[in-house]
């Protein structure tokens, strides 16, 4: 691993992003990169780009993108007036996975929360990767609240 490089993701990125997201188990059913949805992935990487509390990064190493998260820095009156960052959608590149890439992208995500005025930073993890878990709980993240979805 030589010196990552974390940016901001452009519209070029967004067909290797999507590449990351679906190369796992759950991804793989959610995620196509099937030219029927490349206008669907466009929208919503314009949506994320317009919106100055989002920061869809990706990690090069040597030119080439290993990793992806997306940050969602998100001001509330909670917590006295609290602003919080969210991590989602962290993938690394399977071939590079195993390499500490994931404990560097955190750092960096936390550091760029911190930067953001973030007091708090969580994150979502499906129940079916017990592996993130594990990594999660390393990291000091703590399993304090039960989530919810309703699909519509």
């Amino acid at each position: 691993m030589d010196e990552l490089h974390f940016r901001r993701a452009t519209a070029a990125d967004v067909e290797a992003v999507v590449a990351l997201l679906a190369d796992d188990t759950l991804g793989a059913a959610r995620e196509s990169a099937s030219p029927e949805l490349a206008e669907c992935y466009s929208r919503a990487f314009a949506e994320i780009e317009a919106d100055p509390n989002q920061f869809l990064c990706v990690v090069e190493d040597n030119g080439c993108i290993v990793g992806t998260l997306q940050l969602t820095f998100i001001p509330g009156l909670s917590r006295q007036g609290a602003k919080r960052g969210q991590i989602e959608a962290v993938r690394i590149a399977r071939d590079r996975r195993g390499e500490k890439l994931g404990e560097a992208m955190f750092a960096w995500a936390i550091e760029t929360c911190r930067a953001h005025g973030c007091s708090l930073v969580q994150l979502t993890t499906d129940k079916a990767r017990p592996d993130a878990h594990r990594f999660y709980d390393r990291l000091g993240f703590e399993p304090s609240h039960i989530g919810y979805k309703l699909s519509l």
